[in-house]
């Protein structure tokens, strides 16, 4: 006599994994079929008399999946119920006929993407936010500091540009009260505008403001900011807590009142002297924003600027900073740091370096240590970071991660797009994350870009790589500029000349690079980069010229020539 059996199953993370469950029940002697649709964790199982259900989860169990009996009837299974979880709403269903439940911890920019795809899919979200909605971005990060920048840049230009002669310059009168107003309002009309009222207007996502950690790896305690606790138990989950400034372990720095890059972009006013320690992004942004605004600035770097990309980028930022004013201290560390009446005091060499205030910007660290990762299962690796595959899984089924505290890179169209890709796969479907072409930029001025491999990058992974540096001489947008700082470097594979990688330290880097990101994409030769039309007198008209460089001596040309 025939039977059937249903069974709730813990742990496929795909459509696939459903498919090897189907096919190890189905080679059972005594099962007739089974059907397994992973987006309802369950399996429906046509047995012959005497088939034990103990048997069935324990076959299961060699797979790595938990299996246990299922408490309610499932409904037809079909097609559709097969499908990815973009086909159709029933594809998205947790347990019997309710929603996927998924928590997202955090409400930043992978958290954001992630919440709103996996209600486009069906799923009802609880998102968990300790802080101020929004997360790194718009609130202490890329926002504000583009737009103390910016105004940085207009003083700048005011006080000194390369059309002084024609055009008198003058020293502007920097009202920082009115410049933080106007920063931190378009703050906050962003943070509004694409976080808190999108939430508000989303019925399926629901907010809870407090501090999450894993009970287990199917539930949250999460610690509200009015006291109380609830448990939010969940189907999927998604780690996305971003990461905070790291300090180094510099004697007497954590007895100081030193700034990290959130108390630099919300100071009420500006220091006369800046000490920065660091070498890379942040330092090197709010390094030359506050000389411009009027600082008198010197960087700590611990061995060169840029000290990780190629050497020609550190070597390019480091001439035009000292250009400004700005002091490099390069192979330099503070083997302590004392404050005293008002002042910085640090021990660097056989000297020291005084300072009105302390800017840290030595990197960021993952916002894990809280979350009782361990309960769960998930792995991190030596800095905190939550280690996951290209498709965010984490170590642990049904938990996936994004952004800033995870080991990708920490960038938040990196974390958008994460987020996004871990809702797919989180409601069934397939989705990766390719990090092959991401570019990267740095805003100072001149701005730095890159994407793919640098020349070192290509020899470390053994690839034969030859390339070329065009400094902006030759460039005609640079010269009628009158503004020639910088250069392009085009790195390209040996032979086949395919484009795979560019470094480029220009004004307006930040809007050529994605050009050669495509054509890295598109696996276009030097050749072919050479031979395409480019719109004279623009910037990026330099990876043309670069590419040629190539085949031709570029000063031997005409202009715009083909």
């Amino acid at each position: 006599m025939a039977g059937a059996i249903a069974l709730r199953i813990d742990g496929m993370t795909c459509t696939s994994c459903a498919d090897h469950v189907k096919e190890a029940l189905e080679r059972m002697p005594g099962v007739r079929s089974a059907a397994v649709s992973y987006p309802n964790g369950r399996a429906d199982v046509a047995t012959d008399a005497g088939v034990a259900s103990d048997a069935l989860t324990a076959t299961i169990a060699t797979l790595g999946y938990r299996a246990s009996i299922a408490d309610a009837p499932a409904a037809p299974t079909g097609v559709l119920d097969r499908a990815p979880g973009w086909m159709t709403t029933g594809a998205r269903r947790g347990d019997g006929d309710r929603p996927l439940r998924i928590a997202v911890i955090g409400s930043g920019g992978a958290a954001m993407a992630a919440a709103l795809r996996a209600v486009d899919q069906g799923a009802q979200v609880t998102l968990i936010e300790r802080g101020v909605v929004g997360g790194t971005c718009v609130n202490v990060g890329c926002v504000p500091s583009k737009i103390m920048i910016r105004a940085a840049h207009i003083a700048h230009l005011r006080r000194e540009s390369p059309f002084d002669d024609g055009i008198a310059a003058s020293s502007p009168a920097i009202l920082h009260d009115r410049l933080l107003a106007q920063q931190q309002g378009r703050v906050e009309e962003l943070r509004h505008a694409k976080y808190e009222g999108i939430l508000a207007d989303t019925p399926s996502v629901t907010v809870l403001h407090g501090e999450a950690r894993f009970q287990d790896d199917r539930r949250l305690i999460v610690r509200l900011n009015d006291g109380a606790e609830r448990e939010v138990a969940f189907d999927r989950c998604l780690i996305a807590t971003g990461a905070g400034p790291a300090a180094p372990p510099i004697p007497g720095l954590s007895e100081t009142p030193y700034w990290t890059s959130t108390e630099a972009l919300a100071s009420e006013t500006l220091p006369r002297r800046l000490a920065v320690i660091g070498s890379s992004v942040v330092a090197v942004e709010l390094a030359q924003a506050f000389a411009r605004l009027g600082s008198q600035v010197t960087i700590l770097a611990r061995s060169t600027l840029f000290f990780r990309e190629d050497p020609a980028i550190g070597e390019a930022v480091t001439a035009a900073f000292r250009a400004e004013g700005i002091e490099v201290l390069e192979h330099t560390q503070a083997s302590s740091v004392a404050y005293s009446d008002g002042e910085f005091v640090l021990a660097v060499g056989d000297g020291e370096l005084r300072a009105n205030k302390l800017l840290i910007a030595t990197g960021r660290t993952p916002n894990t240590r809280d979350l009782a990762l361990e309960a769960a299962g998930v792995a991190v690796n030596a800095q905190g970071g939550v280690v996951v595959d290209s498709a965010m899984r984490t170590s642990a089924p049904h938990i996936y991660a994004a952004g800033d505290c995870t080991d990708q890179p920490q960038f938040v169209y990196v974390a958008a797009a994460a987020g996004t890709r871990a809702a797919i796969n989180m409601t069934g479907g397939d989705a990766v994350l390719d990090l092959a072409t991401m570019p990267a930029v740095v805003f100072t001025d001149p701005q730095v870009a890159t994407v793919g491999y640098s020349e070192a990058e290509a020899h470390h992974e053994g690839i034969e790589a030859n390339s070329r540096l065009l400094t902006l001489d030759n460039v005609p947008r640079a010269l009628a500029n009158f503004d020639t700082r910088g250069f392009i470097k085009l790195v390209a594979e040996a032979g086949s000349g395919r484009l795979i990688g560019v470094q480029a330290v220009t004004p307006d880097a930040g809007e050529l690079i994605q050009t050669a990101a495509l054509a890295i994409r598109a696996r276009m030769t030097v050749r072919d980069l050479a031979d395409q039309l480019f719109p004279y007198l623009t910037m990026v008209e330099g990876l043309k010229l670069a590419a040629q460089t190539f085949s031709k001596d570029v000063k031997q040309l005409s202009c715009c020539a083909g």
